[in-house]
């Protein structure tokens, strides 16, 4: 039986902090050991990707503590940032780095040298999976990658229930953290010029990433007079997700970057259409249905008028709800399992081992 050895940040199931990455990183190592792999999982603690002599000593110990030869798929949030750990071991051990999100690709004041140690460690690499044909293309721009050493595995999704819908498509859904990254400023700016319609918004995510942010996203509902309209949850899992899901008409993604939206793929799966943010691998998740139509509609990022206007198309018009509902309903038979996914990411490992 092959074996792996998956390095992840300490953490990844624990509830009050849910991610795409770590729901990625679970399902996957999951998926591994169903295909025959003998996966040996090794959480490192720290604020990866900022370590701190603390985290780098403790990742020390654990490349340290895996054998010659060994294959070894890292999570990117740790291994972008840590050239000095893992370049001098790549001539012991066959590496594949697991990218969810490019450190490099942030603005100028991201810095050369975020850049600069991540590139050592993705050109050291065996190989590189990617989690969207955006992130790949992206590292390809940023990195001159060996185009064959870098792969897609693209997330999966479970099968859900069809969410029912309401008559008026007023139920609007955000999952995602509560933080600027994310756009929730941009989401409550485009629904305080929409008071005039019958619409309520649940936004689930965890609260604590960003507080200052949090605090002012509450005094701009209550100054709006949206508080009893702008609900934020909190983090939701497992059947209170699928809850959340089934009472919402439509999702609403104002982020502003995303390297694929794992939450789009999520509604879809229930059968709703999705307004977002034209970011990163977004369209790519959100893809097309039969007659080669979206099943939702995409802004500009950080255009809270444009989303106002989108939004209120949608509330105003029964038809567009109609036609994208279905849309959303042909997008959904196309939509691959977690099984495809680790499969494609088994293949890579198998490739590196050889």
């Amino acid at each position: 039986m092959a074996a792996v050895h998956v390095v992840v940040p300490d953490g990844i199931d624990d509830p009050s902090r849910p991610s795409g990455g770590n729901a990625y990183d679970r399902r996957i190592s999951r998926g591994l050991a169903a295909l025959g792999w003998s996966v040996q999982e090794r959480p490192v603690p720290g604020s990866w990707p900022r370590p701190d002599a603390a985290a780098y000593a403790a990742l020390t110990d654990v490349v340290a503590g895996v054998p010659d030869g060994a294959v070894v798929l890292v999570d990117g949030l740790i291994a972008s940032s840590v050239p000095e750990v893992l370049v001098p071991v790549v001539e012991r051990l066959r590496l594949v780095v697991l990218v969810h999100m490019p450190l490099g690709d942030g603005p100028d004041d991201t810095g050369a040298d975020t850049r600069a140690r991540e590139r050592a460690v993705l050109s050291s690499a065996v190989a590189v999976v990617t989690t969207s044909g955006w992130t790949r293309r992206r590292l390809l721009d940023l990195y001159e990658l060996r185009p064959h050493q870098v792969h897609v595995a693209t997330p999966g999704v479970d099968v859900a229930d069809l969410a029912p819908g309401s008559a008026t498509g007023g139920e609007l859904l955000c999952v995602a953290a509560v933080t600027q990254h994310k756009g929730h400023d941009v989401l409550l700016a485009a629904l305080a010029t929409l008071t005039d319609l019958s619409w309520r918004c649940v936004c689930v995510g965890a609260l604590d990433r960003e507080p200052d942010f949090v605090d002012a996203l509450d005094r701009h509902a209550r100054k709006g007079g949206m508080s009893d309209r702008v609900r934020f949850t909190g983090p939701l899992a497992g059947a209170d997700l699928d809850a959340a899901y089934a009472a919402a008409d439509v999702l609403v993604l104002p982020s502003r970057a995303e390297t694929y939206g794992m939450v789009v793929i999520e509604a879809l799966a229930h059968g709703l259409p999705v307004v977002a943010a034209a970011v990163g691998g977004v369209p790519e998740a959100l893809g097309r249905g039969e007659d080669g139509s979206q099943p939702g509609l995409l802004v500009p990022p950080g255009d809270s008028a444009a989303l106002a206007a989108t939004l209120r198309g949608w509330l105003g018009d029964h038809g567009l709800r109609r036609r994208l509902r279905q849309t959303a309903l042909e997008r959904r038979a196309t939509l691959h399992g977690w099984p495809a996914a680790s499969a494609r990411i088994s293949r890579v490992l198998a490739e590196a081992a050889a």
